[in-house]
């Protein structure tokens, strides 16, 4: 039987320190990045393999930076970061993440970019900072890492394809720019990587300085002929986590155009987890998916959202039904314009008013909307007064689109009285 060498008095086991030693040789190598502190909590949240497998997470050192710098860079590193986090926030918009994890490294995601497309971008936001600080990016594609595992404030990362990254980035530089900003164009996959990155980034911080925070819920809708469930509809709420107030319709409106697309994006994934926790196996027959005017109206919007909805349909029998929401004063053609691209995606499109009156419903004949979508009034009205109420609304509806969606009913009773004015659907939920 053989016999363990003898260690010395206190030194760690024979195993222990051959860990320690390849510990210490992938930091000295670059290959273990480690993370601050204060970083730790934000990078763990993306810490999903999927993620990791697909390439999609990249590290920008600027290592190259620090050390040109050397005694002076503690003077200057918050000039640089201050600049570094301009170029991603510019660069990146609401499309992806950027994250400072330790005083050489950024962390970001493309979540709509494959792994070179994702490295290529990050070598030119690299080489812009590099080009500013020292004049001299010709080796920046060393400064570019991809992460294949994050553990315990730690990230493992290998080098990236030179070659292949540099030509992807050299191409991309010599197409034309939009906006004259650093974009590059949308990798579209099959899996569902995308929505559970976008279900990430939630609360996030609003231009306006706020953090919202999104939840998506599922409200059954029937169709009234024969009271049949065709599926379930998303509800989205905006919430701001440091009052917990909900925003109002109104005042979700009169967010930016970025925030209304992160908003949308943030609703479809959640509505997406929720029918996959609370399905329970069974195929619905469709998914209402609210979606804003505005985040249809711009190539970059309509990109972003391509797959998610896609993403919707694959889970039901028939296809999604997307609902247009706030739509109130927008132009006849710039509504026609957005129906018509959503048609080959959507089973049916729908235009949803916050106030349904007739000036309303008239506005948008010839828009293109083959139904139109309203809540029912609750607070203090009467059955009278709801009963007036109904017969103005869906009459008016009616005379623009062949089907009508009225949801919040409130009352057996109520969804009856809707469908003998004409209202094709409807949810019974109060809300």
């Amino acid at each position: 039987m053989a016999t363990r060498p003898k260690e010395v008095a206190g030194a760690r086991p024979a195993s222990q320190s051959a860990q320690l030693g390849a510990l210490a040789k992938a930091q000295l190598s670059g290959a273990l990045r480690l993370v601050s502190p204060e970083a730790l909590e934000d990078v763990e949240r993306f810490s999903d393999p999927h993620l990791m497998a697909a390439g999609k997470i990249t590290i920008m050192s600027l290592e190259a930076i620090q050390q040109a710098f050397g005694d002076r860079w503690q003077a200057r590193r918050d000039e640089v970061f201050a600049f570094t986090e301009d170029v991603l926030a510019r660069a990146l918009g609401a499309r992806g993440v950027h994250l400072r994890v330790s005083d050489s490294d950024y962390f970001v995601i493309h979540p709509n970019l494959g792994k070179l497309a994702g490295q290529a971008a990050c070598l030119r936001y690299l080489r812009e900072v590099l080009d500013r600080f020292l004049e001299d990016s010709a080796h920046a594609v060393t400064g570019i890492l991809q992460v294949t595992r994050i553990s315990k404030g730690r990230l493992a990362t290998q080098a990236v394809d030179a070659d292949k990254v540099e030509a992807l980035a050299a191409k991309s530089a010599s197409e034309p720019q939009d906006e004259g900003r650093t974009f590059l164009p949308a990798f579209h996959e099959d899996s569902d990587i995308t929505s559970r990155l976008v279900n990430r980034w939630t609360p996030f911080i609003a231009s306006d300085g706020r953090t919202l925070r999104i939840s998506a819920t599922l409200e059954p809708v029937y169709e009234l002929k024969g009271f049949t469930r065709i599926g379930f509809r998303m509800i989205r709420r905006v919430i701001v986590v440091e009052t917990a107030e909900e925003l109002t319709p109104q005042q979700v409106s009169a967010l930016s155009t970025a925030d209304l697309l992160r908003a949308d994006l943030a609703t479809i994934t959640r509505g997406i987890d929720r029918l996959k926790a609370e399905g329970a196996g069974e195929e619905q027959l469709s998914l209402i998916v609210p979606v804003s005017f505005s985040s249809l109206a711009t190539p970059r919007g309509r990109a972003e959202l391509v797959e998610p909805v896609r993403e919707a349909a694959a889970l039901v029998r028939l296809g999604v039904i997307c609902e247009v929401i706030d739509i109130e004063g927008v132009p006849t053609s710039a509504l026609l314009a957005v129906t018509a691209l959503l048609r080959p995606l959507s089973l049916l499109v729908v235009g949803r008013l916050t106030r349904p009156t007739g000036r309303a419903f008239a506005s948008l004949a010839g828009a293109g909307f083959q139904a139109l979508s309203f809540e029912c009034p609750h607070i203090g009205v009467g059955e009278a007064e709801f009963q007036g109420w109904a017969t103005a609304a869906v009459s008016a509806a009616r005379k623009v689109a062949k089907s009508v969606l009225v949801y919040h009913a409130g009352s057996m009773k109520r969804a009856g009285a809707l469908a003998s004015l004409g209202a094709t659907h409807v949810s019974i939920d109060a809300g």
